[in-house]
């Protein structure tokens, strides 16, 4: 017997809407390097998958709805009135959501005046029942009605995670009705979702038993004046006209004028090139780490020129010029530990290749490095600093480094890859990594060792080309000088600062962790009496049980394995019970125990017993620094528990203390200067709390004093919200608020602050003429979307346009105080050491008797960093500990 094609139909417009909502408290998770959100598209991700591994379709089709208008609105204009505003942060992800499904090879499908439920019906309908099974994937229930033999429908019952399978026997069983019957149903019950408004006071339990009785609508009214005397028949007789047209508003047309055919829909595969650029645009790691690339590197790979190298057995002068490129080879990214394999150089005529014991212990390598007279051209400057100094090499004249430079040309060109960035150029004569190392983690070198050489010389070919290109590239943009007197001289600084490291005091942690394991020990044992009996607090089915089905606390969600005891559902009910307060606090202890207590002891390095983070300088659009192995700027300070955690890092000399500085609302001042507005550049001037001084403006407060903590409070998120482009729906989930309430908090700030509000409207002029925004060191962040024809696509990167060059200025002046700081701590032969970098704060460790000096020194150095309309302030202390510091 012939098998049956199967037909996968997937209510995109439903789905999506279900999948933004899906992960508790994603809005802040979930957002891409440019500051794009994206938990629609990595919920619908994870649906799509699981849904085409599990069916395994031969033929599929993505439906949406067309607009907000369809031929329903005709002859019932109140269709789908009274919904919500849709969110700006679902809407500016849907333009990606065709991306994602490119990438899946998946077509896609919209037809004007019809919504997906009839795409998907028309189709559904048409297929051939001999050679089709078809599965229909929905949010929205109204799509049960399709179901017949050999229509499956199933719906997403918790976010898009959860399914249930409707069948006509299940919809038997479920509601006593046939699928037709549905349609029934929400004539009689209407749906208010979409306005449909049915019979008044009849819900979905009156309806059913009316249906199980008389069949269908019209058996109703056939029978209506039979019934005895009641409000429901009053109702019936006089909501007739409402029960028919509800009827007809419910009922899908299957009969839709739609071009696409069962047999165009053929599924032939996933197009790889295309999901890797879609899962680095969304930073999507996990699904990238995941997918398989072998066909894909096989059918890219670029044929290259022959290229002519020497592998060196022993190091000679006549192998290095005063100009050369150089590279060194490690098998993982953390080069503080990583093995160096390789080492390539040029001398602007010949390329050399040598192994590292070769090189790297050779007097005339080594004192080319150290010679400042001979400038050098690098991929990854402080990399390749910092891993010299293990051999107490000390890299000196590096006149232009390869990766900062691009990052500069273009923020998204952020790839730690050199054959990556050379590609952005146009340079394609150097291999991948990955097509040399394999996918993944680099973890041995190829077993040809000729392989590697041939990788090694190419990749300092490309060094020394590249060099000359992006040097023209930057002085085209104006921007010789933010890679010259700011960035390349930071890579040094921060260099430093990781070699350096910061002391951490291990006993101090392993003392936390028997405080914690007690204070877990204790918290657990008050759960257990709270409780009445012992069950595992971590197995989210035994607490559910205990909750909600022997304490009978309100069920909020369920789960496919039982009860959701997310955080979202047990904040909700900490009112109603104590032991929902422990088992939070339960959470979160447990959570800054392994991930920071545990997680630093781990990485602690045995000689120095200091942590050496790792500066990311090309990561972030904006041009903010980010920190790795360990992330040493996310250690939690809303929980007390997680600020002690700072009491682990402290000086590595006895007698000596740590100092921090920060500076004070940096992003707001730098708003006040980049917009010129006069209310608030004159709060700064005056030294006015800048969220007190916003409260009064906005509630129309004349005295300081007579502004409350939520005034405050709200005042602050506005403030912030208006740096970050906040929408009002943003507004609303952060204060609580409905989103009118939040529009109109938005209105009147942008009203009371003129200056901001022009400063929007002729950013956003600037971008759309030029393609791009700067900050105040013509660091540029390029807006592909910004003219684009797409409202979605258009208003994100509008709001991007706006907050980018207040976030960068701000990102760049702290760099600034970071190079100066550091010349200044050697202008004053300071034994105090830079250690950390925070966001807008420094750390610092100095003996005591040089507190004084950092005092004065370091607030008059980041204040004066940068010379801005309106005062810099920086708030610093100092203590024994970071802690202490604060």
């Amino acid at each position: 017997m012939k098998k049956k094609n199967k037909l996968l139909l997937i209510d995109g417009s439903s789905i999506a809407f279900r999948a933004f909502y899906a992960i508790p408290g994603s809005l802040d998770r979930f957002m891409n390097k440019n500051g794009l959100h994206t938990n629609a598209l990595f919920s619908f991700h994870r649906m799509l998958e699981n849904e085409m591994d599990k069916e395994k379709p031969t033929h599929v089709l993505v439906a949406f709805d067309a607009g907000k208008t369809t031929f329903r609105h005709a002859f019932y204009q109140e269709y789908k009135d009274g919904r919500s505003k849709t969110p700006s942060e679902f809407k500016e992800q849907m333009p990606y959501l065709r991306e994602l499904l490119q990438g899946f090879g998946i077509p896609h499908y919209e037809l004007d005046n019809y919504e997906a439920d009839d795409i998907i019906g028309t189709l559904a309908t048409h297929a051939d029942p001999a050679e089709f099974e078809v599965v229909v994937v929905s949010g929205d229930r109204d799509l049960t009605q399709l179901a017949k033999e050999n229509v499956r429908v199933d719906i997403t019952i918790k976010g898009v995670s959860e399914i249930e399978e409707n069948t006509p026997a299940y919809l038997m069983e479920k509601y006593g009705l046939a699928p037709h019957q549905i349609i029934d149903m929400k004539g009689l019950a209407g749906d208010s979702s979409d306005n449909i408004p049915g019979v008044t006071k009849v819900g979905e339990k009156t309806a059913l038993k009316l249906l199980q009785e008389f069949g269908s609508v019209e058996g109703v009214y056939e029978n209506v004046e039979d019934m005895k005397k009641s409000k429901l028949k009053e109702n019936l007789i006089n909501d007739k006209e409402k029960a028919f047209l509800s009827k007809k508003l419910a009922t899908i047309d299957t009969d839709s004028p739609i071009e696409v055919k069962v047999e165009d829909l053929a599924y032939k595969g996933k197009d790889i090139s295309k999901l890797i650029e879609f899962y680095k645009e969304m930073d999507f790691k996990s699904f990238l780490s995941k997918l398989d690339t072998t066909a894909h590197d096989a059918e890219n790979q670029v044929k290259r020129e022959a290229i002519d190298y020497e592998v060196v057995t022993e190091v000679t002068k006549e192998m290095f010029g005063e100009k050369g490129a150089v590279y060194l080879e490690m098998l993982s990214d953390n080069y503080h530990l990583a093995d160096i394999v390789g080492v390539s150089w040029t001398n602007g005529a010949k390329i050399y290749v040598a192994e590292p014991d070769v090189a790297l212990f050779s007097p005339i390598f080594q004192e080319w490095a150290k010679n400042p007279s001979n400038v050098k051209q690098v991929f990854d400057a402080k990399r390749t600093y910092v891993a010299l100094k293990r051999y107490d090499i000390d890299l000196e004249s590096i006149h232009f480094d390869i990766l900062l430079a691009s990052y500069i040309l273009d923020t998204n060109d952020n790839s730690k890859d050199l054959s990556e960035v050379a590609m952005e150029h146009d340079y394609y004569d150097v291999a991948s990594d990955e097509s040399v190392y394999g996918k993944g983690a680099k973890i041995s070198i190829p077993n040809d060792a000729n392989v590697l050489y041939e990788h090694l010389a190419r990749k300092a070919k490309a060094i020394a080309y590249l060099s000359e290109h992006l040097i023209a590239e930057l002085e085209k943009n104006e921007q010789i000088e933010l890679f010259y007197q700011m960035e390349l001289p930071l890579s040094m600084v921060l260099a430093e600062m990781e070699l350096t490291g910061v002391k951490v005091d291990a006993p101090r942690l392993l003392a936390m962790k028997t405080e914690f394991t007690a204070r877990l020990q204790d918290i657990e044992q008050r759960i257990y009496q709270e409780a009445g009996e012992e069950f595992n607090i971590n197995s989210p089915k035994q607490l559910g049980v205990i909750l909600f089905e022997k304490m009978n606390l309100p069920v909020i969600k369920k789960t496919k394995t039982g009860y959701s005891t997310a955080v979202d559902v047990l904040e909700q009910l900490s009112a109603q019970a104590p032991i929902v307060d422990d088992i939070l606090q339960y959470r979160q202890i447990a959570k800054i125990q392994s991930t920071y207590v545990e997680g630093l002891l781990k990485v602690i390095h045995g000689h120095t017993g200091k942590v050496h983070t790792r500066y990311v300088q090309t990561l972030t659009q904006t041009g903010r620094l980010s920190s790795v192995d360990p992330n040493l700027q996310n250690i939690p300070i809303r929980l007390e528990e997680g600020r002690k955690i700072r009491q682990a890092f402290v000086p590595s000399h006895e007698g000596w203390k740590m100092f921090s500085s920060d500076y004070s609302q940096i992003e707001l001042r730098v708003l006040a200067d980049i917009s010129g507005d006069a209310h608030m550049k004159q709060a700064f001037i005056d030294g006015e709390d800048i969220h007190t001084s916003t409260a009064m403006r906005v509630f129309g407060i004349e005295k300081a004093e007579d502004v409350t903590s939520n005034m405050r409070r709200q005042a602050k998120a506005v403030n912030f919200g208006i740096v970050y482009g906040i929408s009002d729906y943003g507004l609303s989930q952060n204060l609580n608020i409905t989103r009118k309430q939040a529009q109109q908090f938005i209105d009147t700030y942008l009203d009371k602050y003129p200056g901001v509000k022009q400063y929007m409207e002729d950013i956003i002029k600037e971008a759309k003429k030029d393609g791009y925004v700067t900050t105040l060191f013509h660091r540029r962040r390029y807006l592909k979307d910004i003219n684009a024809r797409n409202f979605n696509l258009r208003s994100f990167a509008e709001r991007t346009a706006m907050n980018t060059p207040i976030q960068g200025s701000a990102a760049d002046i702290i760099k600034v105080a970071m190079i100066e700081m550091a010349k200044e701590l050697k202008t004053h032969q300071l034994k105090a050491k830079m250690l950390l970098q925070v966001h807008d704060e420094l750390i610092f460790e100095a003996p005591e008797e040089e507190i004084p000096a950092l005092e004065k020194l370091v607030p008059e150095v980041m204040e004066k960093a940068v010379k801005l309309s309106i005062p810099l302030k920086v708030d610093s202390s100092f203590g024994d500990t970071w802690y202490d510091a604060k």
